[in-house]
């Protein structure tokens, strides 16, 4: 049996709403990810700690509180002074259409502004921690 791939869902800053957060970690953990969520209020750098030691292919922001790019930027940055500039992070929560591509120009790696269906978010989140297949070897 396969390892299930481990996911942080995260929600930074000062945004008290969580029942998103929560519906898409139960989604994703029926989906076969195992889900590590942090709960509300939580600070960047605790974010990144966790997601370093806690050894997650991807970490998932849940943002309502109008703060989606700041608090991505931040904790992009602090994902790199922990060690962790390798894993990827997604947006998710009310993201204004305007904001999408500031939010992949800041290093996100997908964004699910609210409504997104699960499925949708469960498929990409799959395409994002899939290691790609080796190449088989040419032939000569």
């Amino acid at each position: 049996m396969a390892t299930p791939v481990r996911i942080l869902v995260a929600k930074p800053g000062l945004d008290g709403h969580d029942r998103g957060a929560k519906l898409v970690a139960r989604g994703l953990r029926d989906a076969g990810f195992e889900v590590v969520f942090t709960g509300i209020r939580r600070r960047v750098d605790d974010i990144a700690a966790t997601a370093v030691q806690e050894d997650v292919a991807l970490v998932g922001l849940s943002v309502l509180s109008g703060a989606h790019l700041t608090l991505t930027r931040r904790t992009l940055q602090a994902l790199r002074d922990a060690g962790g500039a390798d894993i990827p992070v997604v947006v998710g929560g009310t993201i204004p259409a305007g904001d999408v591509d500031r939010l992949y120009d800041a290093g996100a790696a997908a964004v699910f502004p609210t409504g997104t269906p699960l499925d949708t978010i469960v498929t990409e989140l799959r395409s994002l921690t899939t290691e790609p297949e080796a190449s088989p070897i040419p032939e000569e």
